[in-house]
Parts: C-alpha cells; sequence; structure tokens
C-alpha cells in the first residue's frame, strides 16, 4: 500500500479561493477567440446617402452602415482577437493542485493501484480493472507517468475516463472527477513534481 504525502494529500484548505482561481484560468486559457463582428466600414452598401441632407424633417444620415440603423455595422463588437487569458505563477499553480488533491484524497477519491493491474492495450483489460475498482460508472481522471500506447489504445474508447500525464494535472480535471486513479511510478512523478524534486 502506497503512502501519499502528506503536503500533498492531506493539506488543510480553509477557503478554496485559490482552487476556484485555477479552475477559472483553466477554462479561460482554454477559451479560443473566434468571434468577430462587422464594423462599419466592413459592412457592405452603403454608399449612397440615404436621403438629403434637408428639408425632409427626418433625421442627417451619410450611410445605412451606421450602427443605430439596421443591418448596419455593430459598434464596440467583437475584434476577434481577444484575449481572455487568466495567469497564475508556478508556484500558485501547483499549490491549487496539491489542496485539490487533498479535498479529493477527503473524499476518498484517491486511488494508487497495488501493481498487480495490467493495462495490455486492449480496452475490455481496462474495462475489467476499472470495475474490480468499483469505478465503471463514474468519471475517472488515471494519472500516468508516460501516455504509453498501451495505456492510450485501453483508455481512448472509454468517454467517461481521462487519461493525463503526472505533470499536466490540474484543477479542472481533478476537481472534476469522481475518483483519481495513480500507479506508482505516477504517485512518485507527481510527487517529484508538486514538491520541486524534479528529475532531468
Amino acid at each position: 500500500m502506497a503512502t501519499l504525502e502528506k503536503e500533498i494529500f492531506a493539506l488543510e484548505v480553509s477557503n478554496h479561493e485559490l482552487v476556484k482561481l485555477a479552475y477559472d484560468a483553466y477554462l479561460a486559457n482554454s477559451r479560443s477567440s473566434h468571434a468577430k463582428t462587422l464594423k462599419r466600414g466592413e459592412v457592405s452598401g452603403g454608399g449612397k446617402k440615404p436621403w438629403k441632407q434637408k428639408g425632409t424633417g427626418r433625421a442627417r444620415f451619410g450611410s445605412t452602415r451606421n450602427p443605430i440603423w439596421r443591418h448596419g455595422g455593430v459598434a464596440g463588437g467583437r475584434t476577434g482577437n481577444e484575449n481572455f487569458t487568466k495567469k497564475l505563477s508556478k508556484e500558485s499553480k501547483k499549490l491549487a493542485v496539491r489542496q485539490a488533491l487533498s479535498l479529493k484524497n477527503a473524499e476518498k477519491a484517491v486511488i494508487v493501484l497495488s501493481g498487480n493491474e495490467k493495462f495490455t492495450g486492449k480496452t475490455k483489460d481496462a474495462v475489467k480493472v476499472l470495475k474490480d475498482l468499483k469505478l465503471e460508472d463514474k468519471n475517472v481522471l488515471v494519472v500516468c507517468k508516460e501516455k504509453t500506447p498501451e495505456l492510450l489504445r485501453s483508455m481512448n474508447n472509454l468517454p467517461n475516463v481521462k487519461l493525463v500525464r503526472a505533470t499536466y494535472l490540474n484543477v479542472f480535471d481533478i476537481m472534476n472527477a469522481d475518483a483519481i486513479v495513480f500507479g506508482n511510478e505516477a504517485l512518485k512523478e507527481t510527487e517529484n513534481w508538486l514538491l520541486g524534486k524534479e528529475t532531468k
């Protein structure tokens, strides 16, 4: 039975502010900026003055592309160049991951494989491992040291399973998982990464 590092899996989380910041930052940094509106100068038409300047009793207009007209340009709309990213320092990200893992461990949602479980590259074997752990109907985050071809073949067709390398753990995946499964090597890699003991 593997021993979990208290500095990672047993932190006292007095408030969830940092976890929330890291969660929001993940979503913001995954957001793409594709929406774009047409400005006044980009709308087709409008080359002719709608009516003469004086004498009609109506307001003065020089173009049908005016933003207050239907089918006119959009004032202050999206440009497609918006930057939604939110930055957190590396240490803040690591602390947020440690806090999230501690919260999940308190819920008894962290599982370390004994080493007898084998992923042969067949989906049915992965399903058997999950069934033995009573996780077949849950959202499972499987943490590995390396994404080997065998692991990828085993997990890719399981819709409720996400495979992630230890050094790519993030608060979003952790908090959205019903269970987090570590192999012994993945657990060691996670501890080295989060405690600043990375090996070259």
